[in-house]
């Protein structure tokens, strides 16, 4: 119900107001323009207010004057006790604002250079009102702080942020806001909490933005360094509640533990976001997989190369506002200081969580985008180090569209099932680079179970993978519809560049698939695309080209995989039956990226061999002889050999 009442008490705030024609506007107060829907849509409140019409509270030290019945003084303590604007400014040195309103009340705070501290509580303490609303006055800057130890009443155990309320809490307006939580939160509700915009500074001991029942954010600039989470809504009583919506706004978050954690769904459409959590991938002292291609002699053009990996403040892009020094106690641990059960993902919801737009540099200690329920990426752009997952489903993770670089992870997809439709993904782990349905969690192996419900399928897009593990590893069944797939790893012979349970099922788009040959599979006979797959005499250098030709000489595709390699899968919907091909190494290509030339203009290679394809799998070894089957070097069966996940994971 309070998720309705949350609509119906931001519509309530447009009626409470003065009409446009009977209000002068503050300068330099403007209105704005509703963003896009969201599933979790909601009214924005209108930042005009008028100063001649707003009760006035002037903070002087420890006391206050104002001019009205509505407010009342108790030592340090304002209390605001009806409906409407009060215009706040001066500096409160020990004391609180409290707001005890009307149920039905909707309370609007400006602040207008204004400083309150309170030693043992909240500096702003909202106890009862249908609605709160902090509006902040625009080209004023405004702090509030609250002390390391609070001070209750007997059977009380609220407030616990530097600014709270019980009921619903709006912060709106074009100033900034600077909010020390030196107890426990920085800002909380145990209802909704809406952040429609404003420039907001928060430092806190445990979590920065808590939101109960909804936190929704639909802009503003906001600076999160939290001992906790950054963002977080933990109703975990009511299904339809604990959900978290981001529809814009530039983020700037440390968090100890999760940078924006959702008790049940996530949903995020649009906004920046720079996240480090758990002292980021690094802290985990845990090894990416390689680098990806460089560029090699004798090339034009450069293989695709994933952006550099964010460094500190060079990870964060325009300006934002600086946030308070937090007391050493408050820092946020590194993982060495952190229990291994703690969890320090960067994006992470309860049920499920979907993003359709927004720009993410994620550095976390563990998973940087997880969910125990269904993943979705419609778009947006991701770059990636983490010391576990890239993205987690306990469900299945879809992804739809959008730029991908993991630059380092332990395993870069992970669902029961993976899906990917479109986007133009690169990735690089130190286990599997995607992988249905399994993956060792500590000591135990396959956290999934394996059973024909699991499965990696992919239509389009493009998918580059580094891996140390296995490049596709399904546990169930592998489907490759269409799209570019682009696989360098495994090196070793415990695992390989396919590994699947059940079959193989290439029906279009391109595969390139080089790795160690000891585990080696290729697609399935019953395919509907024809397949070529190599065993090296020899182990191939990193970088080394490979090229296939028809029998006119016209390429049909160059690759130079990232690691060494001695068995490769060629698959291509240029691949035909009955005709006669031409396997070259070395020489150079025109026009590639990420390794992989397509049908571009390749000279000066070592003849290798001549093919003929005889059936839809065609294997042979490097010198031209035909193996029988799909499976490549010592021909083994079972399950690649796992490395042990993180183990925060």
């Amino acid at each position: 119900m309070k998720q309705n009442r949350l609509i119906a008490a931001l519509g309530a705030v447009l009626l409470l107001l003065p009409t446009l024609a009977g209000c002068a506007q503050n300068p330099g107060q403007t209105s704005s323009s509703s963003p896009s829907a969201s599933p979790y849509e909601t009214s924005e409140v209108s930042i005009q207010w008028d100063e001649a019409t707003a009760t006035k509270i002037t903070l002087s030290g420890g006391t206050a004057q104002f001019g009205s019945s509505a407010v009342s003084v108790d030592g340090g303590v304002i209390t605001i006790q009806t409906a409407g604007d009060y215009l706040i400014s001066g500096e409160l040195t020990d004391g609180q604002i409290v707001v005890d309103a009307g149920k039905e009340d909707t309370v609007r705070l400006i602040l207008s250079n204004a400083s309150i501290s309170c030693s043992d509580s909240a500096a702003i303490y909202a106890r009862q009102a249908g609605q709160t609303v902090v509006l902040l006055a625009s080209g004023t800057q405004n702090t509030l702080s609250d002390g390391a130890d609070y001070t209750y009443a007997e059977g009380e155990d609220e407030p616990d942020a530097a600014l709270f309320a019980k009921d619903d809490l709006t912060i709106a307006g074009e100033g900034a806001l600077q909010v020390t939580g030196n107890y426990n939160n920085g800002i909380g509700t145990k209802d909704n909490l809406v952040i429609q915009g404003g420039s907001l500074a928060i430092a806190a001991a445990n979590d920065g933005l808590r939101g109960q029942d909804s936190v929704t954010v639909l802009g503003g600039e906001i600076s999160i360094d939290a001992g906790g989470n950054g963002i977080r809504s933990n109703n975990d009583e009511d299904p339809e509640k604990g959900w978290i919506s981001l529809l814009g706004g530039d983020f700037t978050i440390t968090a100890g533990q999760d940078g924006i954690q959702a008790e049940t769904n996530l949903t995020i459409s649009g906004g920046t976001y720079a996240i480090t959590t758990g002292g980021g991938a690094e802290s985990v002292g845990h090894t990416s997989g390689g680098d990806p291609p460089a560029a090699q002699p004798g090339r034009q053009g450069e293989a695709g190369t994933p952006p550099a990996k964010p460094q500190g403040d060079a990870a964060l892009s325009g300006e934002s506002a600086s946030l308070p020094s937090l007391p050493a106690p408050m820092a946020s641990p590194t993982l060495e200081d952190s229990s291994a059960s703690d969890s320090c993902k960067g994006l992470k919801a309860g049920s499920s969580l979907a993003v359709t737009g927004g720009d993410f540099q994620l550095d976390c200690a563990d998973d940087a985008v997880h969910t125990n329920g269904d993943l979705t990426v419609e778009s947006g752009a991701f770059t990636i180090s983490t010391g576990d997952d890239g993205f987690h489903a306990d469900g299945a993770l879809t992804i739809n569209g959008g730029t991908i670089s993991i630059l380092q992870s332990y395993e870069g997809l992970e669902g029961s099932t993976v899906e990917i439709n479109g986007g133009d993904i690169q990735l690089t782990a130190s286990d599997d680079g995607v992988n249905a349905a399994g993956g060792s969690d500590g000591d135990n192996w396959d956290s999934f179970r394996a059973d024909g419900s699991h499965f990696v399928r992919i239509t389009g897009g493009t998918l580059w993978v580094d891996a140390q593990g296995d490049g596709l590893d399904s546990n169930g069944g592998l489907y490759l519809d269409g799209g570019t797939v682009l696989i360098s790893g495994p090196t070793g012979n415990g695992n390989g560049a396919l590994d699947y349970d059940g079959e193989c099922l290439v029906t279009g788009g391109v595969l390139l698939a080089a790795g160690s040959s000891g585990m080696a599979q290729g697609p399935s006979a019953s395919s509907n695309q024809n397949s070529l797959m190599i065993t090296f005499l020899e182990s191939q250098a990193a970088g080394t080209l490979v090229n296939l030709s028809d029998s006119q000489g016209r390429s049909i595709l160059t690759f130079a995989p990232s690691k060494a390699f001695q068995s490769l899968v060629i698959s291509s919907p240029e691949l035909v039956q009955g005709e006669e091909y031409t396997l070259s190494t070395g020489g150079s290509c025109e026009d590639g990226q990420n390794g992989y030339y397509g049908s571009g203009v390749y000279t000066g290679g070592t003849k290798l061999c001549q093919v003929t394809l005889s059936d839809t799998m065609t294997t042979i070894s490097s010198d031209g002889t035909v193996l029988s089957g799909n499976m490549g070097g010592g021909f083994g069966a079972g399950r690649g050999n796992r490395g042990q996940r993180p183990a925060n994971g």
